[in-house]
């Protein structure tokens, strides 16, 4: 069974994060993982990539976090995949899988685009939207607002950072609308972290690139891990 975590965050690319993209490499290939998607928060998130600069030098300030990921994971035969996490409001934020840096330099509308129209884009470019943690409760997240599900391919069904109960009513509302799911660690530090081992999904085979995700997701090939132990995604 080959492992991967599909939600974590570098402080190079996410203001909140705690390590970089170097330490979660290692720390992940050490826990038994084959690879990781790194989801550093996007620009209308908590991003740790200023807001002032051009279109152009933040996107490429943004994917770095990847780039350096990447590089470690290739000496230690260790996928690293690029996704990231929008931020379309009111605290409400979308795990997006199976793009790349010139899908980002291709449009700079992202800054503005509605939801719908994000969702467009990815779509056509071959990607999938995922949505995170649909029914967490925060204080910068407004609980009326309900997840944007229609623009959704998956949804992220366990999050280690949520309770059992937040996540079943995740996995009801997939099962009932027939969406893919994931399992994701949403974590933002790997030293002395609970969090690490407990999420991900699993593979029979290993995946070769974001778009291998992308389909296998969508094939319904993986398995997903709950507290550390595998179920088959329906």
């Amino acid at each position: 069974m080959y492992l991967y975590e599909t939600h974590v965050h570098s402080l190079t690319g996410s203001a909140c994060g705690q390590c970089t993209p170097q330490e979660i490499v290692k720390a992940y290939k050490q826990a038994g993982y084959a690879g990781l998607i790194l989801t550093d928060h996007f620009i209308k998130g908590n991003t740790s990539v200023p807001r002032e600069l051009d279109w152009e030098t933040r996107m490429n300030m943004y994917y770095d976090a990847y780039l350096k990921a990447k590089e470690e994971g290739d000496k230690l035969d260790f996928d690293v995949f690029f996704g990231l996490e929008h931020h379309y409001g009111k605290g409400k934020e979308i795990l997006i899988y199976g793009i790349d840096l010139d899908f980002l330099l291709g449009h700079p509308e992202l800054n503005t685009a509605r939801i719908e129209e994000y969702a467009d884009l990815v779509h056509e470019y071959g990607g999938i939207l995922v949505h995170a943690h649909p029914h967490r409760m925060r204080d910068y997240i407004v609980p009326d607002i309900a997840p944007r599900y229609d623009v959704c391919d998956g949804i992220e069904v366990y999050n280690a950072s949520d309770t059992d109960e937040i996540n079943e009513l995740a996995v009801q509302d997939a099962i009932k609308l027939n969406k893919l799911m994931t399992s994701g660690g949403d974590v933002h530090r790997v030293i002395d972290e609970p969090k690490l081992g407990r999420a991900g999904v699993g593979f029979e085979r290993r995946l070769k690139s974001g778009k291998d995700i992308v389909n296998a997701l969508k094939n319904g090939e993986g398995q997903i891990m709950f507290h550390g132990e595998m179920r088959k995604i329906q």
